[in-house]
């Protein structure tokens, strides 16, 4: 079932590109779209989490209630950084620096946990990380301000939340810990913000599609805490690095955009690694 992160990967890719073109197309605000957006996953989770509401004796514990507590304060403190960096920041000055999570969150579960230290696996995430973040790096990448640096903070508690995540989601099924987790982003982005739903009276087509992206991201993090329970956070990281991948062939025939010659060379440094990934763990 080693596919099943790789489409994980696809997935994230195709409801970025659709996330894109609702938002360029649309001129949705990002603020209002953010609750859409977990409203809409809430929505859609819960036909879904009738059928599916295991929680073992053991989730109720303590410590892994603190630990589920962390996992939604992360994911809170996560989200509101990222949009509030969002406000400033240019999205060619953003986009490389987020994509440090993956290599954060490859270092912090190593960190975490004995099981995840196959150091061929991890040498092979971080140089797959490394070149994923080098091939989008440029000079004025490099300007430190309170926005980029919630950036940077906002992908290191993603990658908290995830890292956290893994010792306690055995315990759950993960729609239902997705819910969860979605459920009181929701709430808190609601009170923060507090929305107007007036644009989704006036297009129709605005809430289908993000009823269409918030379904691809149910799948997606499904198939995110699947990974980390049979392949581990490292090996399912370094699956998921493929996204970059998909979303440059995906920009390439739906935005008519044209990758550069460091992001083709780090295309090919990043299949090689997940390549030798998937030979190493057979």
């Amino acid at each position: 079932m080693v596919y099943l992160p790789i489409i994980g990967a696809f997935l994230e890719a195709v409801g970025t590109i659709l996330e894109k073109k609702l938002l360029k197309h649309k001129k949705i605000d990002y603020r209002n779209y953010t609750v859409y957006g977990f409203l809409a996953i809430v929505l859609i989770l819960l036909p879904i989490i009738y059928f599916f509401q295991d929680v073992e004796e053991e989730a109720f514990f303590l410590k892994n209630i603190l630990i589920f507590l962390l996992v939604i304060f992360m994911s809170i403190l996560a989200n509101v950084l990222f949009y509030y960096s969002l406000k400033k920041v240019k999205i060619i000055e953003f986009e490389p620096i987020r994509l440090m999570q993956p290599l954060f969150t490859i270092l912090l579960a190593v960190i975490a946990y004995k099981s995840e230290r196959n150091w061929t696996i991890v040498l092979l995430a971080i140089i797959a990380s490394i070149s994923l973040v080098v091939s989008h790096l440029k000079k004025h990448h490099l300007a430190i301000n309170k926005y980029t640096i919630s950036v940077y903070l906002s992908s290191l508690f993603f990658a908290v939340e995830l890292v956290a995540s893994k010792a306690i989601i055995q315990y759950y099924n993960p729609f239902f810990f997705y819910f969860l987790r979605c459920f009181f982003i929701f709430l808190f982005s609601f009170l923060i913000f507090k929305p107007s739903f007036s644009i989704l009276a006036k297009d129709k087509k605005i809430g289908v599609m993000t009823l269409i992206i918030a379904a691809i991201w149910v799948v997606y993090r499904a198939i995110i805490y699947y990974g980390y329970g049979v392949y581990g956070v490292v090996v399912t990281t370094l699956l998921f690095i493929l996204a970059p991948v998909f979303l440059v062939i995906l920009a390439v025939f739906f935005l008519h955009e044209k990758p550069s010659l460091k992001q083709i060379i780090s295309i090919i440094i990043m299949i090689a690694c997940v390549a030798a990934a998937i030979i190493l763990n057979h």
